[in-house]
């Protein structure tokens, strides 16, 4: 009796003692999560090809090429890209400041009388009327401004800190790369680690790994195309900053539901009350044949059905990230989802018995 007693009281110190040591590792780690995690899903993206290497050459050099490649195809476009955004942001910035794009729809809605008979109805309906077109349009001026001004100084803010994004870089390539050598075993690690089955731990791991895959391939994808695309029908419809506007739509794409049809409804309907009918049929058109191909065709295709999840939940779990950790979110909001939806499975499988023997 004494001596359990005295061994429980040596598994509880050594229980404090872990959870001390997990808490200080924490904190020496959390300044670098982000590119800690950034890099375990780029290895997972560029595993295929780190794998095809890997047949001809030593495991090490096949390491150092797919990183190598890693450098070319995403950093360089990403500083390139950044560069251009800055200052089509400031352009967006100036225009909203200036009220230039609002003034010109103001005029165009004024133009339609439809103000005024709404306020007929209302008066009739003995309900208080609308002041003016500018009242309603001033919401959208100041999003105009917000939005500009934010990425304009995201923006600067990269490029002034260029050292740092070099860094931060280097430091994801450092984690690509070993886990490439060493991911195997640092996973059955944690596997080892864990007090949960092994069977969980893969079930945890293999959730994490397709939303990973459906976040960044799937979803990256789908808004890389619908953002060069909805650019490209900026450029040719000779409006302001077509790359910035391209570049909104490739975010906006990765929220389901609403995507860039933020962007191109509205953009549709400025052209039919500019009375340019075909004009905006077509720009309707061109929003439904290619969100309609990226969602049933492009997606199924890449994605598959690996991973299900409600687009209700994504939605908010996209929106509720950038909310809270900005641009990673995009990333963070689908993985925090996941977790939990796996770890809800995993509770109604094996622990609710447990909680609720009636159910289960």
């Amino acid at each position: 009796m004494e001596q359990n007693i005295f061994q429980r009281a040596v598994f509880y110190f050594f229980l404090a003692l872990f959870c001390i040591s997990i808490f200080l590792v924490g904190k020496l780690i959390a300044p670098f999560f982000a590119s800690i995690l950034l890099g375990v899903v780029t290895t997972g993206i560029f595993k295929p090809v780190y794998k095809g290497l890997s047949a001809r050459l030593s495991p090490k050099l096949a390491s150092v090429v797919t990183c190598t490649a890693i450098f070319f195809v995403v950093f360089i476009p990403v500083v390139f890209f950044v560069g251009i955004l800055s200052k089509e942001a400031l352009g967006l910035y100036n225009m909203a400041k200036d009220a230039v794009f609002s003034n010109h729809l103001i005029n165009l809605l004024e133009n339609t009388q439809a103000l005024e008979r709404l306020n007929e109805l209302l008066a009739r309906a003995g309900i208080d009327t609308i002041g003016s077109w500018r009242e309603l349009i001033a919401p959208v001026t100041e999003l105009g401004k917000v939005v500009g001004f934010s990425l304009f100084e995201q923006a600067r803010f990269i490029t002034s800190n260029l050292l740092n994004l070099v860094f931060y870089f280097c430091l994801m390539l450092i984690v690509v790369f070993y886990m490439f050598m060493d991911g195997e075993r640092f996973i059955q690690y944690l596997f080892d680690l864990s007090p949960l089955k092994d069977e969980h731990d893969r079930e945890l791991f293999d959730k994490f790994n397709d939303m990973a895959g459906a976040v960044l391939i799937g979803n990256g994808l789908g808004g890389l195309i619908q953002g060069c695309a909805g650019g490209l029908l900026f450029w040719f419809l000779g409006l302001n900053s077509p790359f910035l506007w391209g570049v909104i739509m490739g975010f906006l794409a990765f929220l389901p539901i609403v995507g860039i049809g933020v962007v191109l409804v509205p953009l549709a309907g400025f052209f039919l009350l500019k009375k340019s009918l075909g004009l905006g049929i077509f720009i309707l058109v061109f929003y439904g044949m290619l969100s309609w191909g990226i969602e049933y065709i492009f997606k199924p295709k890449v994605v598959g059905d690996r991973v299900a999840m409600h687009p209700l939940i994504v939605f908010f779990a996209i929106i509720g990230g950038l909310k809270v950790y900005g641009i990673l979110g995009i990333i963070y909001g689908p993985l925090i989802a996941t977790l939990f939806l796996t770890l809800a499975d995993i509770y109604f499988s094996t622990f609710q018995s447990m909680v609720e023997p009636g159910k289960g």
